[in-house]
C-alpha cells in the first residue's frame, strides 16, 4: 500500500552535482594566472647574465683603454724622476679616453640589452640593476688590467733609458670617477629607448552612449 500523495518515478539519489560549465571556466581560470616564480628566476637570469658579460667585456675595454689613453712623459737625472712636460694634460686625456670608452660600451650594452628583453616582454628592474651593477664591475676590471698591462715600477723603468731620455709613466687612472662612466651611459641610453620605442598603452574609453536600434 502507498501513501497517499506520494510523488512517482524514481526517487532522487543523494550525491555531487554536476558543476556548470561556466563554473569549470571559472575554477580553471586562476590556474592560467603566470608564474611568479619564474618571473622572478627569469629577472635573476636576465640581471646575472649582464653583470656577467659586462665584467667580460670589460676586458676589452681594458686592452682598448692601455693601449689609446696618452701616457705622462717623464725624464731622469740620474738621481730622480721628473715630469718633461709639468703643465700636460696626459693624466686628464688618459681619464677622458676611459670614460669615452666605457661610454660606448655602455650604450651597446643598454641597446642590447633593450632589444633582448622587451621582445620577450621586458624584464623589470633586473634591466637598470644588471647594468649599473655589471657596468661599475667591467670598470673595474679595465682599470686592473689597463694599469697592470704594463710595468708598474717607475725606477726600472728610468733605469731602462740613458738620463734625460724621455720615458712614460705607468698607466694610472686619476679621477675614480671615471668609473661610472659606463653604468651611466647605459641607463641613459635605456631611459631614451624605453620611452622612444615603448608604447604607451592608454585604456579604453566607454563609448558614449549605445547606437541607435539598441
Amino acid at each position: 500500500m502507498t501513501a497517499p500523495n506520494a510523488p512517482e518515478g524514481p526517487r532522487p539519489q543523494h550525491g555531487p552535482l554536476p558543476l556548470p560549465a561556466d563554473a569549470t571556466t571559472e575554477w580553471a581560470a586562476p590556474a592560467e594566472r603566470p608564474n611568479r616564480s619564474r618571473e622572478i628566476q627569469r629577472a635573476l637570469l636576465v640581471g646575472t647574465a649582464l653583470v656577467v658579460g659586462s665584467a667580460l667585456a670589460g676586458l676589452l675595454f681594458g686592452v682598448l683603454w692601455h693601449a689609446l689613453a696618452p701616457r705622462v712623459p717623464l725624464y731622469s737625472d740620474g738621481s730622480a724622476v721628473y715630469l718633461r712636460d709639468p703643465e700636460g694634460e696626459q693624466q686628464i686625456a688618459a681619464d677622458a679616453t676611459f670614460v669615452i670608452i666605457g661610454a660606448c660600451f655602455g650604450v651597446v650594452t643598454a641597446a642590447l640589452a633593450f632589444w633582448f628583453t622587451h621582445k620577450r616582454g621586458g624584464a623589470g628592474l633586473a634591466v637598470p640593476i644588471g647594468l649599473t651593477l655589471g657596468g661599475l664591475a667591467a670598470g673595474w676590471v679595465a682599470w686592473q688590467l689597463g694599469i697592470h698591462m704594463g710595468t708598474q715600477d717607475i725606477v726600472k723603468a728610468a733605469q731602462a733609458v740613458p738620463k734625460g731620455v724621455t720615458f712614460s709613466r705607468p698607466l694610472q687612472l686619476g679621477a675614480k670617477t671615471a668609473l661610472v662612466g659606463w653604468p651611466m651611459a647605459a641607463l641613459l641610453t635605456l631611459l631614451a629607448a624605453t620611452a622612444f620605442f615603448t608604447k604607451e598603452e592608454l585604456p579604453a574609453t566607454p563609448s558614449q552612449g549605445a547606437p541607435a536600434g539598441e
